[in-house]
């Protein structure tokens, strides 16, 4: 299943994005919350076997939301199907 993000709401210390397949409809969900030095990352996608498609979708965002200040700690949960999971490079935690 081909997944895509699509923005809900965009602010300069919040994005809220859903996860949508390719019919439109939600599957998911991305979120960041940014507050002085830190960021926090939520995200979770209910269809389970998109997993490596979820991973594929939101690691460069979540790669380009890091770089905003170069000392940002970011702290992340990511859950796809009701399993965490991680990310192979994970940002600082």
């Amino acid at each position: 299943m081909e997944i895509y993000l699509s923005p809900e709401l965009v602010t300069e210390d919040a994005h809220i994005l859903n996860v949508v397949n390719h019919k439109h409809e939600a599957v998911g969900y991305l979120t960041f919350i940014v507050n002085q030095q830190k960021m926090y990352v939520l995200g979770h996608c209910q269809a389970d076997g998109v997993a490596e498609d979820f991973k594929d979708v939101i690691k460069p965002y979540i790669n380009g939301m890091s770089k905003l200040k170069p000392d940002l700690d970011v702290y992340m949960t990511l859950c796809v199907g009701g399993r965490e999971m991680t990310l192979e490079e994970e940002q600082k935690s």
